[in-house]
């Protein structure tokens, strides 16, 4: 018999709170580091019984699998890289007398950015970012050129925490100035003369907050408060018209916002649009002293388009110009000088409507596939007759295309290559749907090769998240069709929570009704195995952050249903954490999950589902749990107490990992492959627990 590893037992410390007169027992709260705000910015500070815990379980999950199944690993990871094209070029964007783009080159973990004259010619690197990142974690926070193209405002952050640090680059001499801003939520919009960068700064709790100006050469300390929110519970945001005109600030949650624009040439006064009022959700764009708004206002839940002068702003004056139209979402508008263009899902599907402004005409691109993907953008310039749309499908590579709005022509810019080679027609995208507990019809997304048996034998990775509205999209993934090849079919579940069939499906996975999201969830995995598309026993669900919160409900309540979780930085502390209202996202979730400190009513709703408090003495899948030190969407200590209280509880023999990367935060890994080595132990793991069909490397 091999030699096992004892898995670590983590201490219980007493430890309760009550809240409404009910007493929540939390003997695992130590693993809390007192000090996590500096955890974040300075993880070596983390207290030294929490780390050895840590260390401790990634020391186990290293003996008992990585060691076990690096072949497989790699195997994995070498497939999924011989898919990149690594020495991968953009496409350039024109903007004045300038072009920009990025390209990725052999080897390389991080972009070049590169500036040409209009036409594409003299091109020069204005930033490397793989000389920028050094060793270590480098999140890029992204590069915005200036109106005068010589200045580009750059940000990162060198630990995974998402405080960024913003600088600004002479373009013409690849230096940066003095100038460092620290503590910034990353991005930046310049005003119109190229004096001074806008930015949203993090507080204390990283919460971005309020808006400051910062003119170039002087201190942070001097910088000018623009805007500063005082509700904890709403997020600040910044933009810019597409004209330029105005810069944008937006602050809300998940169900309300308010939006005041800043001339961009003046400054000045901020110009509020329409005040906040809870549960209507608005964006704002400007052309000729007009306001083209995305509101949800009077009951228009899947968004209408309205239109009112600059001059008089007031949601009174707004009037609609794109009516609602129920089981429609718009998604998103641009405004361009002649043209409105809106992306839109009807039937779970994405659409794209081109609107002349001169005659109010109107025409979509149409697509015939049965599932894909579609992204719309225009780059940098407001008078333009050309925007950029990019396609793609579970079997179809990413494709970019521009479309003429005048001539209604479509000209292919760029296919995604797949240097190890990639047929289309040896796969196969379908969508399904399967039946809710309560009727309602769930989209199912399946992707799996032709010659996989759809007879009730085949492995699946099951794969949801439904929250915040976020819908999944249906598109192509280099790193799936390692699974796909070894006959696993992979699916997507469409669940409630998320914005795939318009907002009522959103609402209905929300608050008071999240629990549909779990039930949506598991009518999916029992319609796959009742029409025998997967093996009733060889099911692996995955989820990550929100996700990761569907993992730990369905893992309580049906599981039997799953051979193996694997969940992502995942979600599972959730009644603690909205109690808690010193963490980052806590006060602008409560929309999204209840405020559990002001409601019994939602203290009771979140304590029936919330993963870590629902974890019982029974059998459990086999379990791989990822999770970040300084991640400060979902913090470390959520899935660190998940594992210990599944240990103490467990009744099963199935193997239980918990990895938590010491250097990083929510998003793992910074570099585009090393990204891809946490990808290819998801699957490893998902393959090993299922005994799925080996290719001919895994059995070297």
């Amino acid at each position: 018999m091999p030699k096992t590893t004892r898995a670590p037992m983590a201490r219980k410390i007493p430890h309760s709170t009550t809240n409404h007169g009910i007493a929540l027992n939390d003997p695992y709260h130590w693993l809390r580091a007192d000090n996590w705000q500096e955890v974040m910015v300075k993880p070596e500070v983390l207290p030294a019984d929490i780390r050895t815990y840590l260390e401790a379980e990634n020391g186990y999950f290293a003996e008992e699998f990585d060691r076990k199944n690096e072949a497989l690993q790699e195997n994995i990871y070498r497939e999924i890289r011989g898919r990149i094209k690594e020495d991968e070029s953009g496409i350039p964007s024109p903007d004045g007398d300038f072009s920009y783009y990025s390209k990725m080159e052999t080897g390389q973990q991080y972009p070049l950015l590169i500036r040409t004259d209009r036409h594409g010619n003299n091109a020069t690197c204005i930033m490397d970012c793989n000389v920028e990142a050094g060793e270590g974690y480098f999140g890029f926070a992204g590069a915005t050129h200036d109106p005068s193209h010589k200045f580009l405002a750059w940000g990162c952050d060198r630990n995974g925490s998402e405080y960024y640090t913003m600088r600004v680059r002479n373009i013409a001499s690849g230096e940066d100035l003095p100038d460092t801003l620290e503590k910034s939520a990353g991005g930046a919009v310049w005003s119109a003369d190229s004096s001074s960068i806008y930015y949203v700064e993090l507080d204390e709790n990283h919460r971005p907050f309020r808006v400051r100006q910062h003119i170039l050469g002087t201190e942070q300390s001097r910088d000018n408060i623009v805007y500063e929110e005082a509700d904890a519970g709403y997020f600040v945001n910044i933009g810019k018209t597409l004209n330029g005109n105005f810069i944008i600030i937006s602050t809300g949650d998940h169900l309300t916002s308010e939006v005041h624009l800043l001339d961009a040439h003046k400054g000045g006064a901020l110009q509020l649009i329409s005040q906040r009022k809870t549960g209507h959700e608005y964006s704002v764009e400007e052309r000729h002293g007009e306001l083209f708004i995305l509101t949800n206002k009077d009951g228009a839940e899947d968004f209408k388009i309205a239109t009112t002068s600059l001059k008089t702003p007031d949601i009174e004056n707004w009037q609609d110009l794109i009516p609602h139209q129920a089981g429609t979402l718009i998604l998103s508008t641009i405004v361009l000088e002649n043209y409105l263009i809106r992306l839109e899902k009807s039937q779970g599907l994405p659409r794209i409507v081109m609107r002349d402004l001169g005659d109010n005409s109107e025409s979509n691109i149409a697509f015939d596939e049965e599932a894909y993907s579609l992204g719309v953008s225009v780059g940098y310039e407001f008078d333009t007759s050309t925007i950029r749309f990019t396609y793609s499908s579970p079997t179809t590579p990413s494709q970019v295309f521009d479309y003429d709005l005048t001539s209604g022509e479509r000209v292919l810019l760029k296919e995604q290559i797949i240097p190890s080679g990639h047929s289309s027609q040896d796969y196969v995208t379908r969508r399904i749907m399967a039946k809710a507990s309560d009727g309602a019809e769930v989209p199912v997304t399946l992707l799996y090769h032709k010659d996989t048996s759809l007879d009730g034998s085949a492995p699946c990775l099951l794969y949801g998240y439904g929250a915040y509205g976020i819908s999944m999209p249906a598109n192509f993934s280099i790193t799936n069709l390692s699974l796909v090849d070894r006959g696993f079919v992979y699916a997507i579940a469409h669940i409630r929570g998320g914005k795939d069939k318009g907002y009522d499906w959103y609402k209905k996975g929300r608050a008071e009704h999240k629990v549909n999201t779990f039930t949506d969830f598991i009518a999916v995995a029992e319609h796959l195995t009742k029409q025998k598309i997967v093996a009733q026993d060889k099911i692996v669900a995955m989820g990550g952050s929100a996700g990761g919160l569907l993992m730990g409900a369905i893992t309580n309540m049906r599981p039997d249903l799953f051979a193996g979780i694997v969940a992502i930085v995942p979600f599972v502390d959730v009644l603690t954490t909205m109690l808690d209202d010193s963490l980052p996202l806590t006060p602008p979730e409560w929309p999204e999950w209840g405020n559990p400190i002001t409601s019994k009513e939602a203290y009771e709703r979140i304590a029936s589902y919330s993963p870590y408090d629902n974890v019982e003495a029974k059998d459990y899948p086999s379990m791989l749990v990822l999770a970040g030190l300084t991640d400060p969407r979902v913090t470390y200590w959520e899935p660190a107490k998940w594992v210990a209280k599944l240990r103490e509880m467990k009744t099963d023999a199935n193997p239980l990992y918990l990895k938590t990367n010491m250097e990083a935060g929510h998003g793992g890994a910074s570099g585009r492959f090393d990204r891809l080595k946490e990808v290819a132990l998801t699957q490893a793991f998902a393959i090993k627990i299922v005994g799925a069909p080996t290719l001919p490397n895994d059995r070297t």
